[in-house]
């Protein structure tokens, strides 16, 4: 059993219930802004659809951001064998992450007033640029945090000689999550120029140097819960951050079609915007072989199932819908359409999110010596926030394929009345599916809030599901029908981006959408049903397993999340 002997790993557990407080705050503003979709007048002038979406964007970084800082905090003992360094100053990270959030949700309503706090030529309480719309005395905070966080993280290593792929992932990525918010920190009038600079942050910052932390975190949670092999993990987290990192830098230009660049970005931007899924297919591959190859037990389910679901919506939401939508001549029609939101909500959460709430039910246990717990909640949580995300994509992503018809091809009015009646049926889609995401968002954080302050143990024999093995369903995984499914998804993803593509069309420029609407109605529900089916079918695998083998020494399979796993040095020593 794992034993949590150093003391400074307890302050990651400040961080996991922040993250968690901030996760359902940031569902509450987007269910309320889904509503102001199919009513725009709701709370008009009390809580403007602007502010409040601006609120639901900013949430869902500093959210993410806050579980990043749990887990790697963490974790750091377990690599290095010592107590985390600083620990007054992680103290100090945690109430100026606070604070900037505070800040951040305070001041959102001053750009509908105009305000933004002009002194020396900076925005110092307001700049109104979407996803860093703080100002610029929150971002010298931010800064100085993340600088804390990356001198912590390099002091409480090891020597250099000592590391191995994952801390070597982990220093580049806090030193970078670091170097490159600079970007964000100073103000250009120009605003190509200032649009320019506010992608290096949203894509080298969350789209390079989170997946860079993202991959290693994911590989060290697997180490922990399976014993995975450290070598093969490494060797993974080492391809994974380097095709990271070669295939971002110049994808990049993605972001730059249509801000006033030269136009040889266009086909550039393109040809590296398509290899960045690579990455994203070998991470999901070697969870696979992780949790496959050496049949060992699940545990923790509902850990384990969040961290799945963090690397299939990773391969959905970032790798299949973020392919079809950069190259230049989709990303023409789809850009500023709800199919963007699609893509992003799939990509956002599912990658960043679903890990955080992943690592949560993997630490928060331990840290406050929880031996047994019941994990059914954590199940049915995780199902209603994975159908429910999968649901709200679909909506965006249906009715962005009617928006751009009607208004970037047919030339519609959108305040006129056309499009908006057009895609009634999808506003309302949005929010009904919000509810099924809130309500296992609510799950969720009850029963991590409560862990250890409800009954302390469960009965060990509900921890595994009835008919979880039952048929064909529960029958080994295997690498060829693996890689089978996940050909399958990038076939739906080919219908999805010929359908972007068939805009260009001339019949479709006459106003035929039959095309479009066919292709995107074969794509986006083929996509997200087999991922649904999928997921189900890997874990089926997984708990058949678990069930067989406890059916086969006669006991109960562990529910623990501790139980079986080597002792705390042993863990660090891998």
């Amino acid at each position: 059993m794992i034993k949590i002997d150093y003391q400074t790993q307890r302050l990651s557990l400040r961080f996991f219930l922040l993250m968690l407080v901030l996760f359902g705050f940031q569902v509450l503003f987007g269910l309320l802004i889904a509503v102001q979709h199919v009513d725009p007048h709701l709370l008009s002038g009390i809580l403007n659809f602007n502010v409040l979406r601006a609120e639901h964007t900013n949430l869902g970084i500093l959210w993410i951001l806050s579980g990043f800082i749990g887990t790697i905090l963490f974790i750091g003992p377990l690599l290095s064998r010592r107590e985390l360094a600083a620990p007054g100053l992680i103290r100090f990270l945690f109430w100026a992450l606070l604070a900037v959030t505070l800040w951040n949700v305070a001041t959102q309503s001053l750009a509908a007033h105009g305000i933004a706090g002009w002194w020396l030529g900076q925005p110092w309480l307001q700049e109104g640029l979407e996803y860093l719309e703080a100002g610029r005395a929150a971002d010298i905070v931010i800064f100085v945090g993340f600088a804390i966080l990356a001198w912590v993280v390099l002091r409480t290593f090891p020597a250099r000689r000592e590391w191995n792929e994952i801390h070597w992932g982990l220093a580049i990525g806090v030193t970078a999550l670091t170097f490159v918010w600079l970007f964000g920190v100073f103000f250009v009038e120009r605003l190509d120029l200032q649009e320019y600079f506010r992608w290096y942050v949203v894509h080298y910052w969350v789209e390079g140097v989170w997946e860079v932390i993202h991959i290693s975190l994911v590989g060290f949670l697997l180490v922990l819960m399976f014993k995975a092999d450290v070598k093969a993990v490494g060797y993974a987290v080492f391809w994974g951050v380097a095709m990271v990192w070669l295939s971002g830098l110049i994808g990049n230009a993605h972001h730059y079609f249509w801000i006033g660049t030269p136009e040889f970005w266009q086909f550039w931007g393109s040809l590296f915007s398509a290899l960045e899924p690579l990455p994203l297919v070998f991470c999901f591959w070697h969870i696979y072989l992780d949790a496959h190859q050496d049949h060992r037990p699940l545990e923790n389910a509902p850990a384990f199932y969040f961290i799945l679901g963090s690397v299939v919506l990773e391969q959905v939401g970032a790798g299949i819908l973020g392919f079809t939508m950069t190259f230049a001549l989709t990303n023409v029609w789809s850009h500023g359409t709800w199919v963007t939101p699609s893509h992003a909500h799939l990509a956002l959460f599912g990658t960043f999110g679903m890990l955080g709430i992943a690592s949560a039910y993997y630490a928060i246990p331990l840290l406050r010596g929880v031996k047994d717990f019941d994990q059914r909640l954590g199940r049915i949580a995780f199902w209603l926030v994975f159908a429910g995300m999968l649901g709200i994509a679909f909506a965006f992503a249906i009715g962005g394929t009617i928006q751009v018809f009607l208004y970037r091809a047919m030339g519609l009015n959108w305040f006129g009345g056309q499009v908006f009646p057009a895609m009634q049926f999808y506003k309302v889609l949005v929010p009904v599916f919000g509810l099924v995401f809130l309500t296992g968002a609510g799950l969720l954080i009850y029963d991590l809030l409560t862990l250890g302050l409800r009954a302390r143990t469960a009965p060990r024999e509900q921890a595994v599901p009835r008919a979880a093995g039952a048929g064909r369903w529960g029958r080994t995984l295997h690498g060829a029908e693996a890689g089978l499914w996940l050909m399958g998804m990038w076939l739906f993803g080919a219908f999805i981006t010929l359908g972007l593509l068939s805009f260009n069309l001339d019949a479709v420029a006459q106003g035929d959408p039959t095309i479009p609407y066919v292709l995107a109605g074969l794509g986006y529900p083929g996509l997200l049903l087999i991922t649904l089916l999928f997921v189900w079918r890997f874990l089926a695998s997984l708990e058949a397993r678990v069930a067989g083998a406890a059916g086969v020494a006669g006991e109960p399979a562990p529910s623990s999340p501790a139980a079986g796993h080597a002792p705390i040095d042993q863990a660090a020593r891998a």
